[in-house]
């Protein structure tokens, strides 16, 4: 494969990544909020009523947190798909957070990882001032002139 479909594969698997964060973030506001709802309408006595209320304020809290989560999954996809030098860093910071998410995560990090710290990563980013794209070297001299 060469350095520009890897680069694409792990944009769109930061897309996948951030779309599944956001399923499970609408999983967990039901989930938690439903939970909350039902002690809060439920309750008789003020402990329920609180219960609830700590239902719901943990379910925002959740929310929020995993749609920041995918939120920075989508923004590095986009940025990774457009091979700016930003999308290499952010990138590297997203994979490193997917390592934490086992297993699908797992692999999306040590395989980004992978491409962003190896030669083609780094030719692809010109991290080492070796131009823009990645280039295959240079044929052997003619030695028969």
């Amino acid at each position: 494969m060469t350095p520009q479909e890897h680069n694409r594969l792990i944009s769109i698997f930061f897309h996948v990544q951030g779309g599944l964060q956001v399923l499970g973030g609408l999983m967990v506001a039901v989930i938690y909020g439903g939970m909350g709802g039902f002690f809060l309408t439920a309750g008789n006595g003020g402990e329920q009523q609180l219960i609830g209320g700590i239902f719901i304020i943990a379910a925002v809290v959740a929310v929020v947190l995993v749609f920041l989560f995918a939120a920075l999954d989508f923004y590095a996809g986009y940025k990774v798909s457009k091979v700016q030098p930003v999308g290499r860093t952010l990138g590297i910071v997203v994979a490193i957070l997917s390592l934490l998410s086992f297993p699908l995560g797992t692999a999306l990090g040590v395989y980004a990882l992978w491409f962003f710290f190896g030669d083609m990563g780094k030719a692809l980013y010109n991290v080492d001032g070796a131009g823009g794209q990645f280039h295959s070297p240079p044929p052997p001299p003619n030695s028969w002139q």
